[in-house]
């Protein structure tokens, strides 16, 4: 079987020949050195694989969808959404990217009161929307995870609601382990929000809010996890009670 995945957009059938973004061309001839009648995977805007054969012509790359492949389940049976407070530098690409390996539905860039720069992140939504893309093909997921719009503080409590459970990384919150927490309750779950500060955390006031609107703090423990860091904790802790890691 194919092992290199590519996605596109759509609902696709067997027999389709299908156009590939630039970005995707550019990696199968200039990276994978791929030529006409190699094959690979191609998975369309609803989830389905298939295996497919390259056409490279000219300056475009297309795929023809010879059969569809056997579904293989990869993805939570739970919507688990990481807000996560835009950091410094480039450790949002690391976060999205990571985040996206384990199973993440979406992701969506937080402006808390503690993120240093009041425009931090602007422009980058494409440049986080692919990375997730690309690490969605590395590790074979079927479903590429949203980027959703930078949002404020304001803005993410007003979307508790949407969720079955809403999660906040806190260093004050009360000394529960996660999975004395996620055991008891975890696998019920159908939605979850992950909510993660920046560098210097979230203020007493937005964790206040929060817990207003129906959040729940968690601990992270005696130590305290770098902002890149925390997402992946609780993320690797929630699928584990799950079952599903």
């Amino acid at each position: 079987m194919p092992r290199d995945r590519f996605f596109i957009s759509g609902e696709r059938a067997v027999g389709d020949r299908v156009g590939l973004a630039a970005d995707d061309a550019r990696k199968i001839v200039t990276v994978l050195r791929a030529r006409s009648g190699d094959q690979l995977q191609i998975v369309d805007g609803v989830g389905a694989a298939f295996a497919a054969r390259l056409a490279v012509e000219d300056n475009a790359v297309y795929a023809l969808l010879e059969r569809r492949l056997v579904p293989v389940r990869t993805e939570s049976a739970a919507r688990i959404v990481i807000a996560q407070a835009i950091p410094k530098g480039q450790k949002m690409d690391f976060i999205v990217e990571k985040a996206t390996e384990l199973g993440a539905a979406a992701i969506v860039p937080l402006r808390s009161a503690r993120v240093i720069g009041d425009r931090t992140g602007e422009n980058k939504r494409e440049r986080w929307q692919r990375i997730a893309k690309s690490a969605a093909a590395q590790c074979g997921r079927s479903a590429v995870p949203s980027i959703e719009p930078i949002a404020d503080w304001v803005e993410l409590r007003a979307a508790f609601g949407a969720y079955q459970r809403v999660y906040v990384a806190w260093e004050g919150a009360a000394a529960v382990p996660l999975r004395e927490r996620f055991e008891a309750e975890a696998a019920a779950l159908s939605s979850v929000l992950i909510a993660i500060g920046p560098e210097g955390g979230f203020s007493a006031e937005e964790i206040g809010a929060a817990e207003a609107a129906g959040a729940v703090p968690l601990s992270l423990g005696s130590r305290i996890l770098r902002t890149e860091t925390a997402a992946l904790a609780i993320l690797v802790a929630l699928l584990y009670a799950r079952a599903e890691m």
